[in-house]
C-alpha cells in the first residue's frame, strides 16, 4: 500500500470514510486490512446481519405505531367526538404523506446515504407518534358526564329526577361553547391530521431504501432468505398493536391527572375512555431506539462474501437438479444485458428530478398497457380496501355488535386475525414453491383462495345481535306502546337534552339514555368485595318501579364474537393466499427490466386507490347506521347508538363488494394467461416444421438465427 493511499485511509475526514474497510484488503496476510483501535468498534456496523436484525425491529415497531391508531379508533371518536367518517380519514391520512413521496425514492433511492436517510425517517416517525398524544396533554380532563357542574361529582345529581326549582344549575347544549372551544376543538383535530400526515412522510425511505440496501450487500443466496425474515418479523407489527391496544385502553384516559375522588366508571360502562395516548408514547420510544444503529452504518459496506452454512446444505440436497436445469438459460447475449439498462430505474440516477417528472407519466402508461398487470393490480386494490376497512373499523363494529369493550375487541383481533394473516401468506409461498405454479397456476389459486373466501363471508351477515330497546331512540310498540322520546312519566323532570348516562331495567330489557329519563330520582351504591353496583331507584317510568342498573343492558349474544371473528380470520387467511402468486404475476406480467417501476406503481396505486379512501368509504357507510348522535355546539360529534343489523349488513355487504371485484379480476387474469398460453402453443407448433426444415437446409454444423420461441 502507497503511503498516500495509507494516509487516505487512516485520515477519518476523506470523503470515502465509509467505503475504507474495503480499502487494503488484499495485499495484507490473511486478506484482512491493519486497523486503529478507534476503528473496532464501528467495524461491528459493517455486517449485514446486524442490519437485517436492526432493519426488522425498526419495521416492527413502525408498524406498531401506524397501526396503533387503529386499535383505539373508537376511543379516539368517544374523547375527541369525531364522526366514523372523520376518524376514518384520519387514519387514511398516514399514507398521504407516503403517497406524495414515495415515487422519488427510485430518484434519490442510489444517491443518498441508505441507512442515515432510514435514521433520519424512523426520527420523523417518533416525533410524529409524539405528536399524536399532544391533543390528550392541551385538552382539558376528560368529563364523561357533561350535565354535572365542574365543582360537583360527576354523575351526581345532574342526571337524576329533580324538579326544576331543585335541579343543579346546568349548562344547555350550547351554553359552554364559545370561539376559544371551537378553535380548541379544531386545533386539536387539525394536529392529529398532521401527526398522521408526518408518520407516512417518516415511513416513505424505511422499507424501499432498507430492502435494496440489504439486497445490495448480502450474498446473492441469502438476500432472499434474509428479506424472508425481515417480512416475517415485520407482519407481527399490526398483532403488537393491537396487542398494546388491549392493554392501555384497560387504564383510564386521564391516569396521569385522576380527579379527586376518583371515577365511578367500570371498563364495560359506554363512557369509559381509555389511555389511547399511553401507547403512543411507548410505541414512538420504540422507534427511537430502533433509529439509533442506522446513523452508525456505512453509505457502502463489504458485499457478504459466503453463503448461509446451512442454507447451502439444504440447497445441495432440494434444489441442485434445479438449478442445474436452470444454468443454461441464464446466459444471455450482450444485446440482451444491453436491453435490461433500458428502465426508469436504471436510467433514473443520471435524470434530474425534471426529467424525472417527466419522463414518469410515459413509463406508467406504459406499463398499464400490461393486461395481467393491471387485471392483478385492480384485484388487490379491492382486497387492499377490503383489509384497509377490515383492519380500521373491525375492533369498533365488535364493540357495537356484540357489547364488548374496546381492549376485548382488540385481544382477540391481535390473537386471531393477524396471525391468520401471517399463516395465509406463507402456505400461499409455500403452494406456489412445492407445486412449481406457472403463471396459469398461481391465477388459478388466486382466483381458487377467493371463492373460498367469499364463500365463508356469506354466514357473517347473519352472526350478530340485534340492538336491544332504548326508550325514545328505538320504537318497538308493540311490546312498550308507552315509551316515547319525553313521555308523561318525566315531565316533571329537568332532563338534560344532551346527558348521557345509560341505565337499564333488567326485567324488560330496555335501556335509558339518562336515569332521569327512567324518571329515576334517587342513586344507591350497592358495595361489594370486588366492586361497587350502582343502582336508581323510585323510576317513574320504570315498569312496577323497579330499580334500574347504571350501565348498558348486556347482550345476550355476545358470546357469538368468537365464532364471528373466526370466520373472518380464516376468510382473511384465503385472501392472503393470493398475496405471493398475485405479486408473481406482476413480476412476470412486465419486462424483466421494467420489474422495480411495475412493484412501485402497484404499491403507488394501493394507496391512492385502496387505503387512502377506503377507511372513509368505511367511516361513511357506518355513520349512516346511527340513530342517535351526540350534540357538541350544535353540530354531530360521536355517535351512541347504532341499529345493528343495519351496521352488520352495511359494514358486511361493504366487504363482500370488495371480494367479488377481486374474484372478477382473478377470473380474467385466468382468462387472459389461458388465451395467451394457447396463443404461444400454437405458435411453438406452427414455428416447429419451419425449424426442422431449416435445419436440414443448413446443415448439421449450423444452427438457426432465430430458432428461440
Amino acid at each position: 500500500m502507497s503511503p498516500r493511499l495509507l494516509w487516505n485511509y487512516w485520515v477519518p475526514q476523506v470523503p470515502d470514510k465509509e467505503t475504507k474497510a474495503t480499502m487494503g484488503t488484499e495485499n495484507t496476510p490473511g486478506g484482512k486490512a491493519s486497523r486503529d483501535p478507534q476503528d473496532v468498534r464501528p467495524s461491528v456496523f459493517h455486517n449485514i446481519k446486524l442490519f437485517v436484525l436492526c432493519h426488522s425491529l425498526l419495521q416492527l415497531a413502525q408498524l406498531m405505531i401506524s397501526g396503533y391508531l387503529k386499535s383505539s379508533i373508537s376511543t379516539v371518536e368517544k374523547r375527541f367526538g369525531l364522526s366514523s367518517q372523520t376518524s376514518g380519514l384520519l387514519a387514511s391520512f398516514n399514507e398521504v404523506g407516503n403517497t406524495a413521496l414515495i415515487v422519488f425514492v427510485s430518484y434519490f433511492g442510489s444517491r443518498v446515504h441508505r441507512p442515515r436517510m432510514i435514521g433520519y425517517g424512523a426520527i420523523l416517525v417518533a416525533l410524529a407518534g409524539l405528536l399524536m398524544t399532544l391533543p390528550h396533554f392541551i385538552s382539558e380532563p376528560y368529563r364523561y358526564d357533561s350535565t354535572s357542574p365542574e365543582d360537583m361529582p360527576q354523575d351526581f345529581k345532574a342526571s337524576l329526577c329533580l324538579p326544576t326549582t331543585s335541579a343543579p344549575a346546568s349548562a344547555p347544549s350550547n351554553g359552554n361553547c364559545s370561539s376559544y372551544t371551537e378553535t380548541q376543538h379544531l386545533s386539536v383535530v387539525g394536529i392529529m391530521f398532521v401527526a398522521q400526515t408526518l408518520l407516512g412522510v417518516g415511513g416513505v425511505p424505511i422499507q424501499p431504501f432498507g430492502i435494496s440496501y440489504i439486497d445490495d450487500f448480502a450474498h446473492n443466496s441469502n438476500s432472499p432468505l434474509y428479506l424472508g425474515i425481515l417480512f416475517a418479523v415485520t407482519m407481527m407489527g399490526p398483532g403488537l398493536a393491537f396487542g398494546l391496544g388491549s392493554l392501555m385502553l384497560r387504564l383510564y384516559v386521564d391516569i396521569n391527572q385522576m380527579p379527586e375522588g376518583g371515577i365511578s366508571l367500570t371498563i364495560k360502562d359506554p363512557r369509559w375512555v381509555g389511555a389511547w395516548w399511553l401507547g403512543f408514547l411507548i410505541a414512538a420510544g420504540a422507534v427511537a431506539l430502533a433509529a439509533i444503529p442506522y446513523f452508525f452504518f456505512p453509505k457502502e459496506m463489504p458485499k457478504e462474501k459466503r453463503e448461509l452454512q446451512f442454507r447451502r446444505k439444504v440447497l445441495a440436497v432440494t434444489d441442485s437438479p434445479a438449478r442445474k436445469g436452470k444454468e443454461s438459460p441464464s446466459k444471455q447475449s450482450p444485446g440482451e444485458s444491453t436491453k435490461k439498462q433500458d428502465g426508469l430505474v436504471q436510467i433514473a440516477p443520471n435524470l434530474t428530478v425534471i426529467q424525472f417528472i417527466k419522463v414518469f407519466p410515459r413509463v406508467l402508461l406504459q406499463t398499464l398497457r400490461h393486461p395481467i398487470f393491471l387485471l392483478v393490480v385492480l384485484s388487490q386494490v379491492c382486497l387492499s380496501s377490503m383489509a384497509a376497512g377490515m383492519a380500521t373499523f373491525l375492533p369498533k363494529f365488535l364493540e357495537r355488535q356484540f357489547s364488548i369493550t374496546a381492549s376485548y375487541a382488540n385481544l382477540l383481533i391481535g390473537c386471531l386475525s393477524f396471525p391468520s394473516v401471517i399463516v395465509g401468506i406463507v402456505v400461499g409461498g409455500v403452494l406456489v414453491k412445492r407445486l412449481h405454479l406457472g403463471p396459469v397456476g398461481c391465477g388459478a389459486l388466486c382466483l381458487l383462495g377467493m371463492l373460498l373466501c367469499l364463500f365463508f363471508s356469506l354466514p357473517l351477515f347473519f352472526i350478530g345481535c340485534s340492538s336491544h330497546q332504548i326508550a325514545g331512540i328505538t320504537h318497538q310498540t308493540s311490546a312498550h306502546p308507552g315509551l316515547e322520546l319525553f313521555p308523561s312519566c318525566m315531565e316533571a323532570c329537568s332532563c338534560p337534552l344532551d346527558g348521557f348516562n345509560p341505565v337499564c331495567d333488567p326485567s324488560t330489557r330496555v335501556e335509558y339514555i339518562t336515569p332521569c329519563h327512567a324518571g329515576c330520582s334517587s342513586r344507591v351504591v350497592q358495595d361489594a368485595l370486588d366492586k361497587s353496583q350502582v343502582f336508581y331507584t323510585n323510576c317513574s317510568c320504570v315498569v312496577e318501579g323497579n330499580p334500574v342498573l347504571a350501565g348498558s343492558c348486556d347482550s345476550t349474544c355476545s358470546h357469538l364474537v368468537v365464532p364471528f371473528l373466526l370466520l373472518v380470520s380464516l376468510g382473511s387467511a384465503l385472501a392472503c393466499l393470493t398475496h405471493t402468486p398475485s405479486f408473481m404475476l406482476i413480476l412476470r406480467g412486465v419486462k424483466k427490466e421494467d420489474k422495480t417501476l411495475a412493484v412501485g406503481i402497484q404499491f403507488m396505486f394501493l394507496r391512492i386507490l385502496a387505503w387512502m379512501p377506503s377507511p372513509v368509504i368505511h367511516g361513511s357507510a357506518i355513520d349512516t347506521t346511527c340513530v342517535h348522535w351526540a350534540l357538541s355546539c350544535g353540530r354531530r360529534a360521536v355517535c351512541r347508538y347504532y341499529n345493528n343489523d343495519l351496521l352488520r349488513n352495511r359494514f358486511i355487504g361493504l366487504q363482500f363488494f370488495f371480494k367479488t371485484g377481486s374474484v372478477i379480476c382473478f377470473a380474467l387474469v385466468l382468462a387472459v394467461l389461458r388465451q395467451q398460453d394457447k396463443e404461444a402453443r400454437t405458435k411453438e407448433s406452427r414455428s416447429s416444421p419451419a425449424v426442422e426444415q431449416q435445419l436440414l437446409v443448413s446443415g448439421p454444423g449450423k444452427k438457426p438465427e432465430d430458432s428461440r420461441v
